[in-house]
């Protein structure tokens, strides 16, 4: 009787000490699970066509004279310190108001695009960044939802002034890209301002926009910016397809879309001007015409998502144009997703990381980049003004 008691006792003993391991392994595997598995961030990921429509600032709506005026002022040399240089010389429609150079080079140069050199002698250094296209720079900041307020609108790749009106002073008083030698960053708006007002036909044309002769800095901005938002691409194939034309994309293009999408590029370019508009690390290679390495936002090498439309328009890619083709591009982001860093000055643990959620491989480049081909929209105002009213050649020193 003792013995079967003894037997008992030790079987119930088992059963306690079972239980007990096993909801130990339970809480285990749970907690391992929970820590070991993080929640990816929820991205909106709508796709829409662009508007077919702009909005305009309620302190500078757009008008025919404005744009005119703004156009003229856009090709004129003369609002750079030397009257060498023009907007356009740097953002011009015969190269999809962008340029075919990694880096820009403003002052004391000579030629169009991928032809541009600088003269000789010559210590002005490069333009430290890319020079983005003005296509589409009206939709800046719209989100997944087509929303935007056009007066702070993200400009610049480190989003340092907001809306148009502002961005397009900031050339004017840069060393390396319009001002030079000669004024300092503190006066050359208002010597371009004076050299305007000495000319009569200007004087005419900002009456006729802004009601009043007198010449602003303020409307001088408004003027430019109403031009350049006047320069939008729309009616992609894209566009069209989103628009409910289902033909409008090939089916391979339809699959690069997919593709596109499974990826993970939708983490940082969505909504129709396909980017977010945040600060992103990426780690992106140097480019050696540069003296000194681009540290980006706040010294984080953060540069803002660039719009992926009118990409044919817009090589050499990134904010230094160091990555010549979009499959290079594609293959930058496929390294850094696996952890390689091609900047030295960028650790891997730095990265964003939207980055290591990438899934990319070598065979779903081409038809991804079969999809970004349907982006591109010909149809742009490319009209040059036969001439401007200072009478010098227009869009700078470009032939």
């Amino acid at each position: 009787m003792k013995q079967r008691t003894i037997t008992l006792g030790s079987y119930l003993l088992g059963i306690l000490l079972f239980a007990a391991l096993f909801t130990w392994f339970a809480c285990s595997d749970t907690k391992k699970s929970k820590t070991s598995v993080k929640k990816k961030e929820e991205i909106p990921t709508t796709f829409s066509a662009l508007p077919q429509s702009v909005l305009d600032p309620k302190d500078n709506v757009n008008s025919l004279p404005k744009r005119e005026l703004g156009r003229l002022l856009f090709f004129d040399p003369i609002l750079s310190g030397n009257k060498d240089v023009a907007c356009a010389t740097c953002h011009h429609p015969n190269t999809g108001y962008a340029e075919f150079l990694d880096i820009s080079m403003g002052v004391n140069a000579k030629g169009l695009g991928s032809k541009r050199k600088f003269n000789t002698p010559n210590d002005i250094p490069f333009v430290e960044r890319n020079a983005q296209t003005v296509l589409n720079t009206a939709f800046n900041g719209i989100n997944t939802f087509n929303e935007y307020n056009p007066e702070k609108a993200p400009m610049f790749w480190d989003d340092r002034v907001k809306s148009l009106e502002l961005q397009v002073l900031e050339p004017i008083k840069a060393f390396e890209e319009m001002r030079g030698h000669g004024f300092d960053e503190a006066e050359i708006l208002e010597e371009v301002v004076q050299r305007l007002s000495q000319i009569p036909e200007y004087r005419r044309l900002f009456k006729g926009a802004f009601g009043e002769e007198d010449i602003s800095i303020e409307n001088l901005g408004k003027a430019i910016a109403a031009f350049e938002r006047s320069l939008v691409t729309n009616n992609s194939r894209f566009d069209q397809f989103m628009r409910g034309d289902n033909d409008a994309i090939l089916i391979s293009e339809k699959e690069g879309f997919e593709l596109f999408k499974k990826v993970g590029c939708v983490n940082c370019h969505n909504g129709p001007m396909f980017s977010d508009y945040k600060i992103h690390i990426l780690g992106v290679p140097q480019n050696k015409k540069l003296k000194m390495p681009d540290a980006g936002v706040k010294d984080s090498f953060g540069f803002r998502t660039a719009s992926l439309r009118n990409l044919r328009y817009t090589a050499p890619y990134m904010h230094n144009g160091s990555l010549t083709t979009l499959r290079r591009v594609l293959e930058f982001y496929e390294d850094i997703s696996n952890g390689k860093s091609r900047n030295p000055l960028v650790s891997k643990e730095k990265f964003d990381p939207f980055v290591r959620e990438l899934e990319l491989s070598v065979k779903e480049m081409s038809l991804i980049i079969s999809f970004l081909n349907t982006l591109n929209d010909d149809d742009f105002d490319r009209t040059v003004p036969v001439k401007v009213p200072s009478g010098l050649p227009v869009g700078g020193n470009i032939h």
